[in-house]
């Protein structure tokens, strides 16, 4: 990357989401602050001409392309349809405007749920289009698909230093903590505490337990993004992992054990499970030099206490004492 003193400037496209502010906080620590648009600051991805804008007044060598929508389970099934829309859109804008305004070095990040359902494990980006995608999260995997090879396209046809990354799934400050739309660390963390000083007796968990997660916290990833600018370039997708890898049902008893919930977890196994397994191989990312900073259960105290930030009026609560 350029020296954080020569002035230039980093595109975090969906700097208001909990990926993208914690790739905007990795670039401050790294020294590389001057964002072209901070979170709260930047254009809607989905129209274009004020993206163009952007890039012609601010003229950006570095983006990082962490736009468009995402949830759970329950957000992908009942609103299918906007999540693909916004992120083919976001996609399709952000990159044809960095092609438009060359610039250093452009990073996509796309999804664990690009991989078939049923892929080998852990999965390896000459896996992709190897299988049919899981059914609860098609429409948004198949947006995410088109965005890496959107990506890939212009690196081969114009040679635009366009690179790609694949996440596991992210957790961290800032994530969507609704009890329906979030995705599972941040919908089980709200479930748990609002179960806590409700004084309810049990939390209901969607699906069996048994399908495994590996997660990523947000900073971590930041920190990998910024490390991708600096250090990689290559034409497949790089898998961006922790080794965090667990159950849902493991992760929903740690969660209820930082969150000091005393009562019980029921799983509902009418609702759907999705992906059996969903584990990264991440060799190229250690390779790079990347390790996740802390453990995962300091990661999920910082996402709780994020979350108790965030409410308003808060309620009175504290981590467990031993997360």
């Amino acid at each position: 990357m350029p020296s954080p003193n020569d002035g230039s400037a980093v595109y975090v496209a969906g700097a208001s989401t909990c990926i993208g502010a914690a790739v905007c906080r990795a670039l401050e620590r790294a020294g590389h602050g001057n964002l072209a648009a901070g979170p709260g600051q930047e254009p809607d991805p989905a129209d274009r001409s004020a993206v163009l804008a952007l890039f012609r007044a601010k003229r950006p060598r570095w983006v990082v392309m962490a736009a468009g929508a995402s949830g759970g389970i329950h957000a992908n099934q009942s609103r299918p349809a906007d999540l693909a829309l916004g992120n083919l859109l976001a996609a399709s804008h952000v990159l044809e405007a960095a092609a438009r305004h060359p610039v250093d070095k452009l990073l996509y990040l796309g999804s664990s749920c690009c991989y078939p359902r049923l892929c080998p494990q852990p999965m390896r980006p000459e896996h992709l289009w190897t299988g049919e995608l899981e059914p609860t999260n098609r429409a948004y995997a198949a947006a995410k698909l088109a965005g890496l090879e959107l990506t890939l396209a212009y690196r081969r046809q114009h040679g635009a230093p366009f690179v790609a990354a694949i996440p596991a799934n992210v957790f961290g400050p800032g994530d969507d903590f609704s009890s329906e739309d979030g995705h599972v660390v941040a919908a089980l963390v709200r479930r748990l505490h609002e179960a806590k000083v409700t004084g309810k007796p049990e939390v209901t968990v969607w699906g069996s337990g048994e399908p495994r997660r590996e997660l990523m916290f947000a900073d971590d990833l930041g920190d990998a993004c910024v490390l991708l600018l600096d250090r990689f370039d290559d034409d497949r997708p790089i898998n961006l992992g922790s080794t965090w890898e667990l159950s849902i049902r493991e992760l929903a008893e740690t969660l209820r054990e930082v969150v000091g919930f005393p009562g019980t977890l029921v799983f509902d196994r009418s609702r759907p499970d999705g992906m059996p397994r969903k584990a990264l191989d991440s060799k190229a990312l250690a390779a790079l030099g990347f390790s996740p900073r802390g453990s995962l259960r300091d990661a999920l105290a910082a996402t709780y206490r994020s979350y108790l930030a965030s409410l308003a009026p808060p309620l009175s609560a504290e981590v467990h004492s031993d997360a």
